[in-house]
């Protein structure tokens, strides 16, 4: 996998995350007026956006361990730990939290306790996805300037 394909899927994991979680979801609860009609969703998107976090973490996590050298370097074990943080915390979110928020909607159950420890894991997400695309940066090296200067006339 190429630097610019790995650039690419980690802004998209990171833009996704951003996009949803800071326009998306707020402009639903706003237009649409009621929580019921805007709170499913809501939850279909940020499932969709884990499953977005599954698929771009797992090629990235490609990419960092078929760029290495071996051993890997602490640039490359920091990476792979973002990525892990992310799909964990993406994993929880969508397997568990989830399902005990459509629990607690049902039961009566602590929906305050549930969303708040969901929103927390999609900050989690959006860290790690953050810090991904930041070390992938660093990759990047500045083009260099031609050998001879282009002569002005």
């Amino acid at each position: 996998m190429t630097l610019r394909l790995a650039l690419l899927l980690a802004a998209l994991w990171w833009g996704g995350i951003s996009g949803l979680a800071f326009v998306a979801v707020p402009a639903l609860f706003a237009q649409l007026g009621s929580p019921a009609v805007a709170g499913p969703v809501a939850a279909w998107l940020f499932g969709f956006v884990c499953k977005l976090t599954w698929v771009c973490s797992g090629f990235l996590a490609i990419f960092w361990i078929k760029k290495r050298p071996s051993p890997l370097t602490q640039i490359q074990k920091m990476a792979l730990v973002f990525i892990a943080v992310g799909v964990l915390a993406a994993g929880v979110q969508d397997l568990v939290v989830a399902e005990q928020i459509v629990s607690a909607r049902a039961t009566g159950g602590n929906l305050k306790l549930w969303h708040s420890l969901g929103s927390a894991l999609v900050l989690v997400q959006w860290l790690a996805a953050g810090a991904s695309l930041w070390r992938l940066t660093g990759l990047v090296r500045p083009q260099q300037p031609p050998a001879q200067p282009i002569p002005t006339y």
